[in-house]
């Protein structure tokens, strides 16, 4: 049943290129989220109704497999959370984001089934399947670039925007102060500028509010010129991110790259061998030391006697010498790569050899044996020449 279970976790999951099962999978879910989405689109329309029957089965057809779906998420979560109870893993998977996206996909569909008939208002929660393209994107490459340059610069774009309401702000205050005088009824506050500003600086010309003053004009002629710097902003941080992602992608593409590493980070659990040990109590890989310990989310440099306890998670800065028996190494994973989509128990993997993290996007993942490798994957590994 364990065995299953897997599978058919790595079939829901995204798949890996060689999995062609998974492959297919996220192809079929994509079009079913397409023509379901397309379906509620086409019903609205009354041209339509000769063939409401027609749509509705269609949309019964893609609402279990969204059902069906959720389901194989549901019973496979302990291995979407390794090291979790299947009770816990289940409850974490529910109020995920992913998890609730899901829920909100399928769920409203059958409350008309189950509610009085009075509160066909219920169908209303239909909406919510709209959801469902935003995970598109994390099944495929062109889409997940979105995300990811939006996330990377998310600084940089949470900057320009308040530069841009600065703006706003200081426009509508001053074209309150020189235009209403003049027009008391348009504009009666600094609410009515700043409607004003809004349809200036992003060019929507909405034309029910403007100035009549050569004073309010003349500011309003400077307000547009800043205003067409300051938008381009975003788009000039967006149009960059997608260049160096893309640039990244390109040197990447059909390259397995390894550099060495200098710090490996690790979670100790109950039955890690160093928990409850002194650091000068314990042997550490060659050539390695322990610089630094992470406990309930304060940093400690640890000297000889401090004890190490379950949960600590390490850091160790190791050297890396050509001619010296340690090599800590990161390697990252490839579309190519066989190891891509198996567990780590299931590589072959030589005595001396140890994979101790693995990056994930913005996320460190301290490994166990069920832990799958992803196309992206960058894993640091220790091994002995």
């Amino acid at each position: 049943m364990n065995k299953f279970r897997k599978r058919l976790f790595e079939i829901v999951q995204i798949g890996a290129a060689k999995d062609i099962v998974s492959r297919s999978f996220d192809i079929i879910i994509t079009l079913f989220i397409f023509v379901n989405i397309g379906v509620t689109f086409l019903m609205t329309f009354s041209e339509f109704d000769s063939i409401s029957n027609v749509l509705k089965t269609i949309e019964l057809i893609t609402i279990i497999f969204f059902t069906i779906e959720y389901v194989a998420r549901l019973v496979t979560a302990d291995f979407l959370y390794p090291g979790k109870k299947m009770g816990k893993a289940m409850l974490l998977f529910i109020f995920s984001f992913s998890g609730i996206v899901d829920f909100l996909c399928f769920f409203p569909f059958y409350l008309p089934f189950s509610t009085p008939t009075g509160m066909a208002v219920f169908r209303l929660f239909r909406v919510f399947r709209i959801f469902k393209l935003f995970k598109i994107n994390a099944r495929f490459d062109a889409f997940n670039v979105i995300v990811s340059v939006l996330n990377k610069k998310k600084m940089q774009l949470l900057s320009s925007v308040v530069l841009i309401l600065m703006l706003m702000m200081s426009a509508s205050l001053l074209m309150y102060g020189v235009e209403h005088e003049a027009q008391p009824d348009v504009f009666e506050n600094a609410l009515s500028g700043f409607w004003w500003s809004m349809a200036t600086i992003f060019t929507i010309g909405y034309g029910d509010i403007y100035p009549v003053t050569f004073l309010g004009k003349t500011l309003a002629l400077i307000i547009s010129f800043l205003s067409v710097g300051i938008v381009a902003i975003p788009t000039g941080i967006i149009s960059a991110g997608f260049v160096e992602q893309f640039s990244k992608l390109d040197m990447y593409k059909g390259h397995e790259e390894g550099h060495e590493l200098e710090y490996v980070t690790g979670k100790i659990d109950a039955n890690h061998t160093w928990a409850d040990k002194a650091v000068k109590d314990i042997v550490f890989p060659p050539q390695s030391m322990l610089i630094m310990v992470i406990r309930d989310s304060k940093s400690i440099v640890p000297d000889g006697d401090f004890v190490l306890k379950a949960h600590d998670t390490y850091v160790l800065a190791a050297k890396n010498y050509k001619n010296e028996n340690i090599h800590i190494s990161e390697i990252i994973m490839l579309e190519e790569d066989d190891w891509i989509g198996k567990s780590i128990k299931d590589l072959e993997l030589t005595p001396d050899e140890k994979i101790v993290m693995i990056r994930r996007g913005e996320n460190i993942i301290i490994p166990n044996g069920n832990t799958v490798i992803r196309k992206g994957d960058a894993i640091a590994m220790y091994h002995i020449a």
